[in-house]
């Protein structure tokens, strides 16, 4: 089996209209540009009107349906976030003389427990897909997981890349001296503080389309502006347009999955804002992830007082702003140590090519 006759699908459910479809057709889009054939197979396509309008060659789109049928020559079945495929679909696995290679790629990890999952069999003992072998794979920083989402060549157009240019063939022209941030968060009860201390110094806010627009037009007005502030509203962006926005920014506040690792590969000061979880799970996520980063590159104090600040509901006034130059240096030198290790489409490739 060469490379190029790989055929995949890969099913999502959209739990978080930008999150799971977001990845989702990232991942699709990498397969298929690295020459595999992929359907997506999602229950809510109508985010990929925004995030990839113009879709991508390689990659069919199909809604998810119970009837939906396994073509013949389907190699590879991918559940993103253990979304089951439908039981007709996974008898008909079961029936093959020579079933696909069946993979759940879950959630990022960053917990321990988490990473010893990656690779482990889930033989299926009832159901429809009796006798069948689900294979877990788990994205994460480091040796013994998964890898993260980087397509070829998205660093190096990352370095070439022209923030006054692109701002400017957008329509968002930074004026002199102004530094830019992006905000895509979630919403926090101290965004209208944070809003404060951005003011102190001419700054331009990009906020995408999200939770964070009604939030800062309540702050600042109908004319975006406090002090030195000013902040646009902009548009639903591609996903290539997201990326751009990222890399036009001095320091940003990411909010999910997949903008963290977007933001990782940008090489900014940037903030995660976790899905907040009433059982406290994501604070454990995010100080194993603190953790991870500390293991590779000095991360200063301030940042991680950051991170927690953005992660915390009833946050006080934001703390001190770290020095841009320690934070920057701290993002890259973690950056470019994960850049070292395979990527997550390259090891899925592997991994399916071994299992099938």
């Amino acid at each position: 089996m060469t490379m190029s006759a790989v055929r995949w699908d890969l099913f999502c459910r959209v739990i978080d209209n930008l999150g799971d479809a977001g990845v989702c057709w990232r991942l699709a889009a990498d397969l298929a540009a690295r020459g595999e054939a992929v359907r997506l197979v999602i229950d809510d396509p109508s985010p990929l009107a925004h995030i990839a309008p113009d879709g991508a060659a390689g990659v069919e789109v199909l809604r998810w349906r119970d009837d939906v049928a396994l073509p013949a020559e389907v190699d590879v079945v991918v559940e993103a976030f253990a979304c089951d495929p439908p039981p007709r679909y996974v008898a008909q696995m079961a029936g093959c003389t020579r079933p696909p290679c069946w993979l759940n790629l879950e959630y990022l990890g960053t917990e321990a427990r988490a990473l010893r999952s990656h690779g482990l069999p889930s033989p299926q003992l009832e159901g429809p897909g009796r006798g069948l072998t689900k294979w877990w794979f788990q994205p994460g920083f480091g040796a013994g997981s998964g890898g993260l989402l980087r397509e070829p060549g998205l660093l190096a157009a990352r370095a070439a890349f022209e923030r006054d240019a692109w701002l400017q063939s957008m329509g968002w022209p930074r004026a002199p001296g102004e530094q830019v941030a992006v905000l895509f968060s979630y919403a926090h009860p101290g965004i209208a503080q944070w809003l404060v201390a951005l003011a102190s110094r001419p700054t331009l806010l990009l906020v995408p389309q999200g939770p964070a627009q009604p939030l800062v037009r309540a702050a600042l007005g109908p004319q975006l502006r406090q002090g030195a502030l000013r902040a646009l509203q902009l548009p639903w962006l591609t996903q290539s347009q997201f990326d751009r926005a990222l890399w036009s920014a001095d320091s940003s506040v990411v909010r999910g999955e997949d903008s963290l690792l977007r933001a990782l590969w940008c090489g900014s000061p940037f903030v995660w804002q976790l899905y907040p979880q009433r059982d406290g799970a994501h604070q454990r996520k995010l100080q194993a992830f603190l953790e991870h980063w500390a293991a590779e590159a000095p991360l200063p104090r301030a940042a991680s007082e950051w991170f927690v600040w953005w992660n915390t509901e009833a946050a006080g006034p934001p703390p001190r702003r770290p020095d841009a130059g320690a934070w920057r240096a701290a993002v890259l030198a973690w950056r470019d140590r994960l850049a070292q290790q395979a990527d997550l489409t390259t090891q899925l490739i592997g991994f399916a090519l071994a299992k099938r």
